[in-house]
């Protein structure tokens, strides 16, 4: 890739003009991460030839990582006067709206894209987070097939995909998809497949989560996936399992809680816990190789400073890899550098009175304990699965309180509403919120 670099500079040395180089340099300067210089030298492409139209979509594309909204909106503008009929950029354009909050604009664009090509992946699958994130489950799920994550996987599995079928006694695998937080929350469709006739269920999940889905009702046995993977009669991914469950809005499985704590971790981390005070749980960072981390997790434990003047209260952070280390003086405790799977995270919080998280997979393991929890959300592509404008989610009645950042984004309000809330919870000494 350096050496495509330095081949391209010299092209342009020789030919300043030559758009298609320049362009080729921004290829090569997107593939490293290089984005503003990337955009820069589409910009300069363009300038010596602004009838390339696959130039202005590559700029396009560079503008909406870069956040600039406008701007990406006229380069698709520009690249569909050249080439209307390219479904490309109707996706990178339905992209586009989606970020700036236009989702019936999005939609259509992301339609658009589909007519001119049926197959086309990825505006099917950002079509489904918009129908999803809307509540249209229906076409939603079927949209949300077009995915890709489980495709290494179906390559290493020699038995038929199940596609909702009678089961009658079959054995299935349940593959693992995306992170943590989907496990802890999908894997509720196991004691699902059993109640369809599954004769046995394998559920193929991430290694440090193999201790606490132990306790998962309709799961026999458990694989994680650095392990070899039993023969069964058929697979399907774990994602999958809402559609062809036909889950809607008023059939959610929620029995809550569907996971427990194991009592022997109750014990073992309950000297760990406070004792004089309401037991209130942080969490304020996700993985940072998470696309929209930035937006969802929390600049700093400090951000949450407002908290710290409701009185009554012990905070214990919950906090693992980024952001462990942070520290405040009203924090109680910190238990992160201890805890070692999500079977000790859920030992800690089946004893706390609540949670307030980001939204990340602490979250889930919480709403699955029917632990109250309160989980703050960014304004700027806010998870689908949190629906639209709720303040309550049906996958964890009764349990997840939802707290949204006002339009245009900004953590202020939403801590301001969740220290007036913490208020009253003390005030009821945890009866409810």
């Amino acid at each position: 890739a350096a050496g495509a670099e330095s081949c391209l500079r010299q092209a342009i040395a020789l030919a300043p003009t030559l758009a298609e180089a320049h362009a080729n340099l921004g290829l090569a300067l997107e593939a490293r991460g290089a984005l503003a210089e990337a955009a820069d030298c589409y910009r300069t492409a363009i300038a010596h030839n602004p009838t390339l139209p696959q130039t202005w979509v590559n700029l396009a594309g560079v503008l909406l990582l870069l956040r600039q909204l406008d701007d990406a909106e006229v380069a698709c503008a520009q690249a569909l006067r050249l080439r209307r009929d390219d479904p490309d950029t109707w996706c990178n354009l339905g992209a586009v709206y989606a970020r700036m909050g236009l989702e019936l604009e999005s939609e259509e664009a992301c339609r658009e894209a589909i007519a001119l090509d049926p197959q086309h992946a990825k505006a099917r699958f950002n079509l489904a987070y918009l129908l999803l994130r809307q509540g249209q489950w229906e076409e939603g799920w079927a949209q949300f097939e077009w995915r890709d994550w489980y495709a290494a996987l179906a390559r290493q599995l020699h038995c038929p995909r199940w596609r909702g079928e009678p089961l009658a006694g079959r054995s299935v695998l349940v593959g693992f998809e995306a992170g943590h937080g989907d496990m802890l929350q999908f894997g509720r469709y196991c004691a699902e497949l059993k109640a369809r006739g599954a004769g046995h269920v394998t559920l193929l999940c991430h290694p440090p989560l193999k201790r606490l889905l132990a306790t998962l009702p309709g799961v026999d046995a458990l694989v994680g996936f650095d392990e070899d993977v039993p023969p069964t009669d058929c697979w399907t991914p774990l994602l999958s399992l809402p559609a062809l469950c036909q889950t809607r809005l008023d059939t959610v499985p929620a029995t809550l809680p569907y996971l427990r704590a194991e009592p022997a971790l109750v014990a073992a981390w309950a000297p760990h816990l406070p004792t004089q005070a309401l037991r209130v749980g942080l969490v304020w960072k996700g993985n940072p190789r998470f696309e929209n981390d930035a937006e969802r997790s929390l600049p700093h434990l400090a951000t949450l400073q407002p908290l710290a003047a409701v009185p009554g209260i012990a905070f214990i952070s919950l906090q693992k890899g980024a952001g462990e280390d942070e520290s405040t003086p009203w924090l109680t405790t910190a238990l992160g550098p201890q805890i070692h799977d999500f079977a000790d995270t859920a030992a800690i919080v089946d004893q706390l009175d609540l949670l307030i998280s980001v939204d990340t997979a602490v979250a889930h393991l919480a709403g699955a304990l029917n632990k109250p929890c309160w989980v703050l959300l960014p304004d700027y592509l806010p998870d689908w699965r949190w629906l639209k404008e709720r303040s309550d989610s049906p996958w964890y009645p009764g349990a997840v309180r939802l707290f949204r950042q006002p339009a245009g984004g900004g953590w202020g309000p939403v801590i301001e509403e969740v220290a007036a809330a913490l208020g009253a919870f003390t005030r009821v000494c945890g009866a409810g919120f």
